[in-house]
């Protein structure tokens, strides 16, 4: 490892500290680690990422919506070899959350996704993709609970 000297503001610190006590960091090496590398993932995220990933599609929708339970198991027919398992969960008695896994090329995951969330009655969609690699890697410290 290699130390970096890095100057925060005092209410950036204040967060940090506020961010390390909440989740149990046991220093601000760790916090900050964690951080960069969330951050890090975002950006290849952003720039849309050229590799394999896998993901969370999690989305609310009305399920008495014309049609859109039977579109939605269409897509993910279509898309077989994208979708790895589905959580479904009765919210109320309109609205359905499903979470779905997703694993595959970046891109051809981003595309379903956003097909997904387009669909006439889905009211909310967000999608966490973690490159495969970030998925894999180990640790390299340990959370104390």
């Amino acid at each position: 490892m290699q130390r970096v000297t890095v100057t925060l503001d005092e209410d950036l610190l204040a967060d940090l500290d506020a961010l390390m006590e909440k989740r149990g960091y046991q220093n601000r090496s760790e916090a900050i680690r964690d951080l960069a590398r969330a951050g890090l993932a975002q950006a290849k995220e952003d720039e849309g990422g050229n590799g394999d990933c896998v993901a969370a599609l999690v989305y609310v929708y009305d399920h008495a919506a014309r049609d859109l339970a039977q579109r939605l198991v269409q897509n993910f027919h279509g898309h077989h070899d994208l979708s790895l398992a589905t959580l479904h969960v009765h919210l109320n008695d309109e609205s359905c959350l499903e979470v779905t896994t997703l694993k595959g090329h970046t891109r051809e995951v981003r595309n379903f996704s956003d097909h997904i969330i387009a669909e006439r009655g889905v009211r909310y969609g967000r999608l966490v993709m973690i490159p495969v690699a970030g998925a894999t890697e180990r640790r390299k410290h340990h959370h104390h609970d």
